[in-house]
């Protein structure tokens, strides 16, 4: 089973009827890493990289990530929990310099729209 965790209404609003999602309404960049950590720790596996695009955890508020429910052997699943744990780090290490700005709507907009780009190459793969 694939499962979306996202704190983006776009992508939430896209995707629940055809897949498990886990908004995280009202939440933030770093909330949602660690609802994955959680998942990853009960053995779900990464189908998205935490850290995709160019933009810093510190720059956009939005943030979605699939995992899913496939086996992992024990290298992957240290390689998983390392992944997260690192994504975690760099996106706290951001946070510190500088936190997100209060962007307005419109930009909020745009910022849903590059998280939603970002994941629906992985998503449909999986359709």
């Amino acid at each position: 089973m694939y499962r979306i965790i996202t704190n983006n209404s776009l992508c939430r609003d896209k995707y629940q009827e055809l897949l498990p999602v886990e908004y995280l309404e009202g939440k933030g960049y770093m909330d949602v890493l660690l609802t994955v950590r959680d998942y990853i720790q009960k053995g779900w596996r990464l189908e998205t990289h935490p850290m995709t695009g160019s933009l810093k955890p510190n720059q956009t508020p939005y943030k979605s990530i699939m995992v899913s429910d496939l086996p992992l052997d024990q290298e992957e699943f240290y390689s998983q929990e390392m992944t997260i744990e690192n994504s975690i780090l760099s996106c706290r290490k951001f946070l510190e310099i500088k936190q997100t700005p209060d962007w307005s709507e419109e930009i909020r907009k745009d910022f849903m729209i590059v998280d939603l780009s970002l994941i629906e190459g992985a998503i449909q793969k999986v359709l």
